[in-house]
Order: C-alpha cells, then sequence, then structure tokens
C-alpha cells in the first residue's frame, strides 16, 4: 500500500533529512531504523538497571532508619539486632559471646543476648 504523502521530516537517530511517505515514519532508512531500535533497548536496560539499584538504596536506608527504633523496644536481641545496636560486625559478637564478655542464651537456632549486657559494657 502506497501513499502519496511527500512529508520531509529529520531522522531522530542520524538527524539526516528525507521525505517521509507515512505520518508515523521517523527514521530515514531501515538500517537507522533497526539501529536506533537497539539504542532504544540499551537505554531501557540502563534505566532499569538503575531504578533496581535505587531501589535497593533506598529498601537499605529504610531498614537502617527503622533499625535504632525497633532494637530500642527490645529487652532480648539476637547476635544480628546486637551488632546492628552497637554497630559492629555479627563476628565482633560472636568473639566476644566466646570470651566470656556477653552472656547468650541458645533459643533454637538463635543466640539470645540480653539488652541490659549490652549497656552494661559502656557503663
Amino acid at each position: 500500500m502506497s501513499s502519496n504523502l511527500q512529508i520531509p521530516k529529520t531522522c531522530e537517530h542520524c538527524g539526516k533529512a528525507f521525505i517521509a511517505r507515512t505520518t508515523v515514519t521517523k527514521c530515514c532508512s531501515d538500517n537507522c531504523s533497526k539501529r536506533a531500535y537497539k539504542a532504544r533497548k540499551r537505554q531501557e536496560k540502563i534505566q532499569a538497571s538503575l531504578e533496581l539499584h535505587l531501589n535497593k538504596s533506598n529498601v537499605v536506608q529504610k531498614e537502617t532508619a527503622a533499625t535504632p527504633t525497633s532494637l530500642n523496644s527490645k529487652d532480648f536481641l539476637s547476635i544480628t539486632e546486637a551488632s546492628q545496636l552497637i554497630g559492629v560486625s555479627r563476628w565482633t559478637i560472636q568473639r566476644m559471646v566466646k570470651r566470656g564478655q556477653l552472656n547468650s542464651v541458645q533459643f533454637g537456632r538463635k543466640h539470645i543476648i540480653k539488652r541490659a549486657q549490652i549497656e552494661n559494657l559502656f557503663a
């Protein structure tokens, strides 16, 4: 189906002037159209990756922002929660338990530490 339309346009990909025969034509040639499609898909992938990275950063920031308020209300803490409260690694808390600086009770597969013990470390 050919058209008698002749619309002067500029290629969105290469910027070259051409005569379009339809109103929806955006590129000057088939090769240019394929290159524009690939560039568009590449940009979509990059944008999706950036959004995913930003969402992960926001989730981590929300978790760390919410952690102190929820930890302040607990009397018993897991090793991970105790490490977050003090600001040290999990392994540091486990070494302190092994050396006897902190007492922990095994509760199932978790080790629970009294909050008062952690507060006594700094008193």
